[in-house]
C-alpha cells in the first residue's frame, strides 16, 4: 500500500468511526473528538482516555486503550483495518474497549 493509499484509507476509517461514536456517546457516558488526524475518546468515570491514530511509516492504525497498544493492519479482503490477534475490525475493537470501560454494551 502506498503512503497516499494509507492516508486515504486511514482518514476514511477514522472519520467513519468518529461518525459512529456520536450517536453512541449520546446514549452512553463518554465524549469523542477528532484533532490533528487522531481520534480520542474520553471517559469521566472511571477516568480514561483512548487514542486512535494512524502510523504512516508502518501503515497501521494504533489504538491506545486500557493501558495497551493495539496495532491494526489493512486487510484487503475485509476492506478494513483489522487487529491480527483478535480479527476485530477498528469499529469492533473500539466497541469492545468502550463497552469494557463503561460496563455496558456499546454498538458502533
Amino acid at each position: 500500500m502506498t503512503e497516499l493509499e494509507f492516508q486515504d484509507r486511514s482518514n476514511a476509517a477514522l472519520a467513519a468511526l468518529y461518525k459512529k461514536l456520536g450517536p453512541a456517546s449520546d446514549k452512553h457516558d463518554f465524549e469523542s473528538d477528532m484533532n490533528a488526524g487522531a481520534l480520542s475518546v474520553e471517559f469521566e468515570e472511571p477516568k480514561a482516555k483512548f487514542v486512535v491514530s494512524p502510523n504512516s511509516p508502518v501503515r497501521q492504525i494504533w489504538v491506545s486503550a486500557h493501558s495497551r497498544s493495539f496495532k491494526l493492519d489493512w486487510v484487503d479482503a475485509r476492506e478494513a483495518f483489522v487487529h491480527p490477534d483478535t480479527g476485530l475490525t477498528l469499529d469492533g475493537l473500539m466497541a469492545d474497549a468502550i463497552s469494557k470501560q463503561i460496563g455496558e454494551t456499546v454498538e458502533l
